[in-house]
């Protein structure tokens, strides 16, 4: 298929380097820049004169320069600089134009101790010579490490969970993390909500990943949480953001080791519930990076569920229809791997080229005992039995790649940044059944040697997603700054289904055209955004944007099934978003601050809710996609309040957000009497909600953070007449304390409210670990013992449904308890270099599924 957009796009592209790459000359002042001098700040007039001084910043172990560390020109008496610079990459600075006289320089840079020497500067040259700046790290053995980050932080457009911090995480997997993050909700069955809505686009390093094209709950499996840096929440993204997102955008950062030298890490953990290994190696020198890891895992779960089904007799009273009892057993594995390449070629010149992929497979076989099939089952060869036993098999596994590269250009001003990115995204993914089914009635629940009727499924489906992005950033001054961007997404997107029948159990299985085809979409989307944020006081700065997207949209069967039975749909959208955020003290300072944000975006269903396959496993309970879905449009309101007070922090957010065309599950029985599971744009979805965070410091061994959200959902179909609402809410608690001689535990806990559905509910659920760590070699390796829901087997995921043809209880039960060891040993000798701006594509504009269909 011809791409029309393609040709806009490189225009863009092209003329992007142009502006990228006119630097003003020397001592040229733009509109509405205070100065020209990039790396120097707006200070107060400095007297002038024939004065200049220059030094070299060295770091105080390697002797290596420091490149670009920060100088600051003091008074003799005073704090407040008089002039300043930063260094360029060989270490060195210089000042200028300077009246003779006495001063202090002070000179800093992350991951350093700063460092304030007195200098008199005479007429002529002044050169102080060499400096040396040492580091704020704390070694470990042969490892060096930085700082010490809180587990939970605040930040004005975000809050960023540090999974490396936490010691319930080791040997556990990416769901295991995220059931931690404030805001964040992660049923049993890994599905994951942000404040109430599954509506949330899962980014990895800022980038989207065909590990969770098909479904976030089985991508949450395959990375281990031992990988993971740290979790970032953005419930009101910018316009340079994809417009997709009611809920937010969590971005999982992956560990990076941007140290110098080879270093890396090996870990292994064993659990009842599940087994990892995974291992990472970096190396960097000068001006190349190498980083890379792989992981294998194996998971296993037994499984358990009844169904109770009530319909209303001719006397109008409820009946008990259909019982049914299953168990089986899950178990899977697969293995993660990815590898990144960066190189500067120069000065403000970067390439990346970064290559990840994941295997993934699960196999179960599952017993169904059916007792009373529902009303007038004849005509349905599948269910004319009102008592059968049915024996299947099923597979699911899936395998994905991303290969991406990005050009960045940056400049010696601050904040200036011209990128250029492409991505191509691949996953395929095949879920296969086979099944048995038995005359039971009047025998029980043994198997009889006659089968009854005989049934097989083969579902292949694939994603192919290619990306092409370029952003420019530019500050106008120190307070303003421009940025804007285009991009392109082309995906192609196929099901090819076949199913496979033998009606009387004693013959060939024969495909059933009725029940297969091949299904393709296409989708193109076409994107330009523009943001602008300035100051409109010392205390009061705004953001406006505005993303523009056009949407083009071509589905279609290989064998049509109606008249209507093909997708083609266009639209564009303008999607505002704008925000202000104000500080009451000292801008400088971290105090308090308050920020108001609106944004308008949109969500297109992705695979999983598009995919017509039918997944028949339970013939009297069916799931499938819906091809015809529209996107949904919402509207998100948030007033957001932080407060620092000492080694505290509290952070305070209303909110409401308003989903027209919302996409949510139906439920119904067909004329056969057999419940069917889809999706419809049921009209409106509505929430207004309340966010408390906090986290403290008792003691300076101890921290303690909390998260508590309220909220309230309305659900309204007008065209299925369908409606309804209720108050939600879910909480945690994540606490550790350090001991002395490298013992530290920690401890997490959650629980959550019903869920509100469009036709019932589910059931609450809590969620609660444990961890112990022991440091040992000399802090290089670490020995963690977790424990999680050991006061209880199971979870009961109960789901309710009530509709005017039937109400369903179906009891899930869930196998959560869970003990694992882990073992990690980091190994290299390294020294800590200055961090690059890097740039990463965020496909963040489809709607993405819960979990794989018909995994039970």
């Amino acid at each position: 298929m011809k791409h029309p957009y393609l040709p806009l796009l490189l225009t863009g592209l092209l003329a992007a380097p142009a502006l990228a790459q006119t630097t003003p000359p020397a001592g040229a002042r733009p509109s509405g820049t205070t100065s020209q001098a990039p790396a120097r700040a707006v200070l107060p007039a400095t007297p002038k004169g024939t004065g200049r001084l220059t030094g070299l910043i060295l770091d105080a172990t390697t002797k290596k320069p420091v490149e670009y560390a920060t100088v600051a020109l003091l008074p003799a008496t005073g704090n407040t600089p008089i002039d300043g610079t930063v260094c360029d990459d060989r270490g060195r600075f210089t000042l200028r134009d300077l009246a003779p006289g006495s001063y202090r320089v002070q000179v800093s840079f992350l991951g350093y101790t700063s460092r304030t020497e007195t200098v008199t500067v005479t007429d002529g040259a002044t050169d102080i010579g060499s400096l040396t700046l040492a580091s704020s790290a704390q070694k470990l053995g042969e490892v060096t490490v930085t700082g010490e980050r809180d587990v939970v932080e605040t930040k004005p457009d975000r809050i960023v969970y540090n999974a490396d911090k936490d010691l319930t995480n080791s040997g556990g997997t990416a769901a295991d993390v995220l059931r931690k993050v404030p805001l964040v909700n992660v049923d049993p069955d890994g599905n994951v909500e942000l404040r109430g809505t599954s509506n949330v686009r899962v980014l990895i390093n800022n980038k989207p990943s065909g590990i969770v094209a098909s479904s976030v709950a089985d991508a949450m499996k395959q990375i281990p949480a031992d990988q993971i840096k740290s979790v970032e929440v953005i419930t009101t993204p910018s316009a340079k953001y994809d417009a997709e997102g009611t809920g937010g955008i969590i971005n999982i950062i992956l560990k990076k080791n941007n140290l110098e030298g080879l270093n890396g890490s090996v870990g292994l953990a064993g659990g009842t519930r599940s087994s990892n290994g995974n291992t990472t190696v970096n190396y960097r020198k000068g001006k190349v990076g190498l980083s890379s890891s792989v992981s294998g895992f194996i998971f296993y779960s037994p499984n358990r569920s009844d169904l109770r089904r009530y319909q209303p007799d001719a006397n109008g009273n409820e009946a008990l229809t259909l019982t049914q009892n299953g168990s089986g057993n899950t178990i899977g594995g697969g293995g993660f791997g990815r590898m990144s390449l960066d190189y500067d070629p120069a000065k403000y010149h970067n390439l990346t080229l970064s290559l990840q992929g994941n295997l993934f497979r699960n196999s179960g076989d599952n017993t169904l005992y059916n007792f009373n099939a529902p009303f007038n089952p004849t005509g349905n060869p599948l269910i004319r039995n009102s008592e059968f036993t049915r024996y299947s098999d099923r597979m699911f596994n899936t395998q994905s790649y991303d290969v991406s590269g990005s050009y960045t250009r940056t400049f010696e001003e601050k904040r200036r940044e011209w990128s250029v990115l492409a991505q191509h995204t691949r996953n395929r993914n095949n879920q296969d059944y086979s099944l048995d089914q038995y005359n039971n009635e009047g025998r029980g629940m043994e198997r009889n040697t006659g089968i009854d009727y005989r049934e097989e499924s083969l579902n292949l489906a694939k994603n192919l997603e290619t990306t092409v992005q370029t952003d420019y950033t530019h500050p106008f001054s120190e307070t303003a700054t421009l940025e804007t961007g285009a991009k392109a997404i082309l995906r192609r997107v196929s099901s090819d289904y076949d199913v496979s029948e033998d009606r009387l159990g004693n013959g060939p299985l024969i495909r059933s055209d009725v029940r297969s085809n091949l299904f393709d979409y296409n989708q193109d989307v076409l994107a330009a955004y523009g943001t602008y944020g300035f100051n409109l006081s010392k205390k009061l700065s705004t953001r406006l944007g505005t993303r523009l997207e056009h949407t083009r949209i071509d589905g279609s069967f290989a064998q049509e099934q109606s008249e209507n039975s093909g997708v083609n749909q266009k639209y564009t959208n303008v999607l505002p978003n704008v925000s202000l955020s104000f500080q009451p003290g000292n801008p400088k300072k971290p105090g308090q601050s308050i920020r108001l944000a609106y944004s308008r975006r949109i969500q297109r269903p992705q695979i999983f809710y598009l995919n017509p396959f039918v997944n028949a496993t339970d013939t009297l309970n069916i799931s499938y996609g819906e091809p015809q879905l529209r996107p949904e449009l919402t509207d998100s309101y948030e007033l957001n309040f932080t407060t620092f007070i000492k080694s505290s922090v509290l952070n305070i957010s209303t909110y409401a957000r308003r989903t027209g065309n919302a996409i949510e599950t139906y439920r119904f029985i067909d004329e056969n009497g057999v419940n069917n599971q889809t999706f419809r744009n049921i009209g409106r979805n509505a929430t207004y909600g309340i966010s408390l965070f906090g986290s403290v410091k008792p003691v300076p061994k101890w921290d303690v953070s909390g998260n508590v959200n309220v909220y309230y959902v309305s659900l309204k179909s007008p065209s299925l007449d369908l409606s309804n609402d209720g108050v939600m809410y879910n909480l945690n608690l994540n606490s550790g304390y350090k001991f002395e001689k490298g013992l530290s535990v920690q401890f997490f806990g959650g629980l959550n409210s019903p869920r509100i559905q469009l036709q019932g509910k589910q059931a609450a659920w809590t969620f609660y670990s444990i961890g112990l760590r022991k440091n040992l070699l000399k802090d290089k390796a670490d020995l963690t013992l977790n424990a999680d829901n050991f006061l209880s087997a199971t979870r009961n995921l109960r789901t309710t449904l009530d509709t005017d043809q039937f109400r369903q209880i179906n009891n899930n039960y869930i196998y959560l308890r869970g003990v694992r060891l882990a073992f990690n040993y980091r190994f290299g000798k390294a020294s800590t270099q200055p961090q690059k701006r890097r740039r990463g594509i965020q496909n963040d504009d489809t709607k993405q599924g819960e979990s794989s269909q018909g995994q039970q």
